[in-house]
């Protein structure tokens, strides 16, 4: 079993596994956002299995719904569900922080095997590769200073200050917290594990459907 919360926006639907990092989908309708999640199953296990742990989901149990807003409605999360409020043993913790590198190391591999142009999508949309990995490097460090972590903007190409922030958000994330937020106006860790690896997993799906 795999327990499943819902963030319900005016029009769209997040179905994220509680304790699956990253693994999160966005569609129209309570049952279209879990069977979506449910699609994506076989393309998560790559995550799971790169973190050493074995992945047979099973059946979707839903523990919790909460109120989206226009940010689900445009497709990423922003509610903080109730039940990441519960105290983060150490296991937890560290189980959650190798999913989160195994999101970041699977980033790289996939991004270094793109080409730099990528599929347009239908209305002509989209950020080509190189545009798409800065994005999500800058919007990490944002989400970094919602758990206490400040790191100043570096060069794409400068992959010592990223290995040096994604450290020290690991090391935030891989310690047992109490379930509150670990800052002023920030997140609670397990919404931070989970939110700042479904924007890396996102991408990494977005990139291998639109290569060209």
């Amino acid at each position: 079993m795999t327990d499943v919360y819902l963030e319900i926006g005016p029009k769209k639907v997040f179905a994220c596994a509680f304790d699956w990092p990253g693994w999160c989908r966005v569609a129209k309708g309570e049952e279209n956002a879990l069977a979506a999640l449910a699609e994506y199953a076989p393309r998560y296990r790559t995550i799971a299995e790169r973190a050493g742990l074995p992945f047979d989901p099973g059946a979707f149990t839903v523990v919790e719904r909460t109120p989206g807003g226009s940010t689900t409605d445009f497709g990423a999360p922003e509610a903080i569900p109730e039940i990441d409020a519960r105290p983060v043993d150490a296991e937890t913790a560290e189980r959650d922080t190798a999913l989160l590198r195994a999101a970041w190391e699977v980033f790289a591999e996939v991004a270094a095997v793109t080409p730099e142009e990528l599929r347009k999508g239908p209305r002509g949309g989209g950020r080509d590769r190189d545009k798409m990995v800065a994005h999500v490097v800058e919007a990490e460090r944002s989400y970094a200073r919602k758990i206490g972590v400040r790191h100043k903007p570096f060069p794409m190409e400068d992959l010592a200050a990223l290995e040096a922030m994604r450290d020290d958000i690991a090391e935030v994330l891989s310690k047992p917290s109490d379930g509150s937020a670990l800052v002023a106006r920030g997140w609670p860790a397990r919404y931070a594990a989970r939110r700042i690896a479904w924007h890396v997993i996102d991408h990494i799906w977005e990139m291998e459907d639109r290569r060209t």
